[in-house]
């Protein structure tokens, strides 16, 4: 594992940062060309013949999808309120995220890092999601389980919720929203 995270770390700094998934989920290399420099430096720098096809696979094999979690925004939405996703995605994971939820009967807008080439924590997506909902950023409420993005958003002039637990969320949301919960 250690070869491997070493590769990661070498190949992403040549992107001029340190977040491993923003040269995948931007996008500015293909996830299969990401993939192949970091067998590069496996087998030039440790000499590891490695079978790298996909990482998307490996992150999706076997999850669901929260439906307690989609349920609330369902209902929220039937209430009245704009539900959008925001969502750091790399462009070959899209079709995996979309079989496991109908995104069309949960949220109002969809804004995916590698189609507007700016992801979370930055403001920038954070500005895009407010013009596209018409939802100012002090009305607006974010749910994240990184604490980075949260701040981020936060620092967008949102209000954010740390998403720890779908009962916690549902909750902290609720008191956002000035709505009871189930």
């Amino acid at each position: 594992m250690e070869p491997l995270i070493d590769a990661v770390l070498k190949v992403t700094a040549t992107y001029g940062t340190d977040d491993i998934m923003l040269p995948i989920d931007t996008p500015l290399v293909t996830e299969s060309e990401w993939l192949a420099q970091i067998g590069e430096v496996l087998r030039a720098d440790h000499g590891i013949e490695p079978r790298l096809t996909s990482l998307a696979d490996a992150w999706f094999d076997g999850r669901e999808a929260n439906h307690e979690w989609a349920g609330h925004l369902r209902a929220l939405r039937g209430q009245g309120f704009f539900v959008g996703l925001l969502s750091n995605m790399v462009p070959a994971w899209d079709d995996h995220w979309r079989r496991m939820i109908d995104p069309a009967a949960h949220f109002d807008e969809v804004v995916l890092s590698f189609e507007v080439g700016c992801r979370k924590p930055g403001r920038e997506i954070f500005e895009l999601a407010v013009r596209r909902s018409g939802v100012p950023a002090s009305r607006s409420i974010f749910v994240d389980d990184l604490a980075r993005n949260c701040e981020g958003a936060e620092a967008a002039g949102w209000r954010a919720v740390r998403f720890t637990d779908t009962a916690q969320a549902i909750t902290a949301l609720g008191e956002h929203l000035k709505v009871r919960t189930p």
